[in-house]
């Protein structure tokens, strides 16, 4: 008798769990090396990030990127661009003038304003304190979509059920219908992920969410806050009834699955519009659209840490399409850009109407309904990514179960690979595990262009 323990699936769980663990500890750099992850795509782009090994330490579960900053990686790290230093995305490095002024939209911020300030006023001093800045402030730049990334801020789970309430009711005047519901449920199936994988981990639960406020809500001068945590980072900057919510991150790993007896369908939207979009387009059209290179593992270039990314335009442009075809386009923007309240989604939908000439479509990929896919749409005033990345604790041919609370469309990777189990170097994209941001580029995220033509000419 050696007294081994047999491999059940919970054991299984449990070992991978801690090997991820204990890569993390052993240095960013060196799983790096180990997993032999890169963002080699064929397509013209560099990030801001340069070297990582300031990456902060945590399970990679918010994707492969053990790269630290740049793309969909683990979190700024050194690459962290200070707020005053942030210049945006451009294609060369050279911001676009004249593309956001200060103006009335017409839509009121007043509700708006008024549920951050009943939220913040039910905090206590303490609480208050540890999550209010200066409106300029680098933690706007300080987001990252991994779990284990150590963040400032409330944190919901830490606060009293009438207090989380009023956090929610906040995000419902700033988010849309659709929005909301959208966060709310990657916040549940992060929970999902860490019941799936032997619970007890505080970063994988619904309550592992911060808010962070930069500035005092007014209806006159600038603010914003910050909602960020494992698979959600929105950036919500407010100038009178003016409103950027960019740079929004959203992903899910599983994206499908039954969650306290709610069935959970993550990114359905996000799906079927690009791949309509993608199969409207004649030979010709996908010829420029279509890159020569398939889905990789990790594709995304404008994540966490790439706040002034230089990505060239690819794919086919906007000014070639049909009427129809640009229809399409729209819709596909539309899905991410409906996630912010709707009077403030109508008013981002005509500015990137106006610039849809200049707007390109751009593939990696297959094109079946069940296809791991990337797509971006690109434009000066608007980068929309959509990454499908391979899984790193599931898949849905496993017969591993859950623990009590959750079951699983998709499940627990107890027999997954290694390269597979944990999304790095190896394993094939599935839909199971979707990232997607919307940024503006040329200074717009974070309102930083719109800060400092306040600054200019107000003060």
């Amino acid at each position: 008798m050696h007294g081994h323990r047999p491999h059940t699936p919970a054991s299984e769980r449990s070992r991978r769990w801690f090997m991820n663990k204990a890569l993390l500890a052993g240095g960013v750099a060196a799983m790096a090396t180990m997993t032999g992850c890169s963002n080699d795509s064929s397509d013209t782009a560099s990030s801001s990030s340069a070297a990582q090994s300031g990456a902060p330490s945590g399970m990679p579960s918010g994707g492969p990127g053990a790269g630290g900053g740049g793309g969909g990686g683990m979190g700024p790290g050194v690459s962290q661009v200070k707020y005053k230093d942030v210049k945006g995305v451009t294609t060369d490095g050279n911001v676009v003038d004249g593309l956001f002024t200060i103006h009335s939209t017409g839509v009121s911020t007043d509700k708006l304003v008024k549920a951050a300030q009943v939220f913040l006023d039910g905090l206590s001093a303490k609480e208050r304190k540890s999550c209010t800045f200066d409106v300029d402030a680098d933690e706007w730049t300080a987001w990252s979509n991994v779990d284990g990334y150590a963040r400032k801020g409330v944190r919901m789970g830490d606060l009293t059920e009438k207090k989380r309430s009023l956090g929610y009711a906040l995000l419902g005047v700033a988010l849309s219908a659709d929005g909301l519901t959208q966060t709310r449920n990657i916040m549940k199936l992060n929970q999902f992920l860490g019941d799936s994988n032997g619970g007890n981990q505080k970063t994988l639960t619904e309550g592992h969410y911060f808010f962070t406020f930069m500035g005092t809500p007014s209806t006159t001068k600038p603010w914003g806050f910050q909602y960020e945590g494992h698979h959600v980072a929105i950036n919500y900057f407010v100038l009178g009834d003016q409103v950027v919510m960019t740079p929004t991150f959203m992903g899910s790993e599983p994206t499908t699955a039954t969650y306290k007896g709610e069935k959970i369908s993550l990114f359905r939207p996000e799906t079927t519009a690009g791949l309509a979009m993608i199969r409207s387009l004649t030979k010709a059209q996908l010829a420029k659209a279509v890159s020569s290179q398939d889905n990789g593992n990790e594709d995304m270039k404008a994540g966490a840490g790439s706040d002034n990314l230089k990505l060239a335009y690819a794919g086919v442009r906007g000014s070639e399409l049909t009427t129809a075809q640009r229809k399409k386009l729209l819709a596909v923007a539309q899905v991410y850009i409906g996630y912010v309240n709707e009077g403030h989604a109508e008013v981002k939908m005509t500015e990137v109407e106006k610039h849809l000439d200049d707007t390109y479509f751009y593939w990696m990929g297959e094109t079946k309904d069940d296809s791991a896919f990337y797509y971006r749409i690109h434009s000066p005033v608007v980068l929309i990514e959509y990454d499908a990345q391979a899984p790193l604790f599931f898949h849905e041919a496993s017969s591993a179960s859950p623990s009590a609370g959750a079951s699983a469309s998709a499940s627990s990777n107890a027999g997954g690979p290694p390269g597979g189990g944990m999304g790095m170097g190896g394993g094939t994209p599935s839909q199971e595990h979707i990232h997607t941001i919307i940024r503006t580029p040329n200074g717009g995220d974070y309102g930083v262009d719109l800060l400092k033509l306040h600054l200019e000419n107000d003060h």
